[in-house]
């Protein structure tokens, strides 16, 4: 049976879903339930192209990159399939909507808030079966005695393969979302728990029949690569290889992607790649 919307998983997926500004109230809907303490009223998409100090790392940021109307920081990335370093790439790439809010001259160094959000399609540790493992990691700067010392950052991760939830044991609106996400690829037709006007929006955006020509070929594309990742990916972690981030390198050369594909899902740089 040919899918009716598409798989949010795929970068052209998630974008339709979550990353256009027509796609702001489904955005602003997950996020507040997600993220309750932002209050959030509206959101401005910012510039990805002007974050980071090189050109490398300009052209391999989050997916998301957006602002509440009290100026607080929100990013937001889907991460398809395991790679190295990851935790260390998100702490990375947080700080540069930090650096971004530097002022020249006299300065109080006072920061607005830097939230980041990872929705993951993979699990931490592969040896907690599913089901078992925490769906939702909130991360913060703690001291000694287990305190948050430092509010103003935070890392919520969503470890997806884990939210095994049915349809009868949603409770709350992030529930629904999780559900959503999660299950989109494989619904063919809404479920009367999503019978509200954001929701029905979102599977607007997600109907694959309402693209043009030029959409569904994106779309298939998109999808052919997050299928093709996966499987590679999923096989050399399996397989336990000790030069599976270098194969898995030289296979996305090989299927044509590109080089800030290719940088985002290795944690490699250029000149490793480009040596392979």
């Amino acid at each position: 049976m040919n899918a009716k919307y598409v798989n949010p998983f795929t970068d052209f997926g998630f974008k339709k879903i979550f990353g256009e500004e027509a796609s702001k109230p489904m955005l602003i809907d997950f996020l507040t339930n997600l993220l309750p303490e932002t209050n959030i009223v509206d959101l401005t998409f910012k510039d990805k192209d002007k974050l980071g100090q090189t050109e490398n790392d300009r052209k391999v940021i989050y997916d998301i990159y957006c602002e509440n109307s009290l100026g607080e920081k929100i990013i937001v990335e889907l991460q398809k399939a395991k790679q190295n370093y990851f935790k260390d790439r998100t702490v990375y790439y947080a700080t540069f909507p930090i650096q971004e809010q530097a002022e020249k001259g006299d300065w109080n160094y006072q920061l607005k808030y830097v939230y980041c959000v990872g929705i993951l399609d993979f699990r931490f540790d592969e040896k907690v079966k599913l089901g078992e493992g925490e769906v939702i990691h909130v991360v913060q700067l703690k001291d000694q005695n287990n305190k948050v010392f430092y509010e103003k950052l935070k890392f919520v991760y969503l470890e997806m393969p884990h939210f095994i939830k049915d349809e009868s044991e949603l409770t709350t609106r992030l529930d629904k979302w999780l559900y959503f996400i999660r299950h989109l690829e494989n619904f063919q037709y809404i479920p009367e728990i999503f019978k509200d006007d954001v929701f029905i929006q979102a599977f607007e955006k997600a109907e694959i029949a309402k693209y043009s020509e030029d959409e569904r070929h994106d779309y298939e594309q998109s999808l052919k690569v997050y299928r093709d990742l996966k499987g590679v990916i999923d096989t050399a972690f399996d397989n336990g290889q000790v030069q599976r981030t270098l194969e898995i390198a030289k296979t996305g050369k090989l299927m044509g992607l590109s080089m800030e594909d290719l940088i985002k899902l290795t944690g490699l740089t250029r000149n490793e790649i480009e040596n392979l």
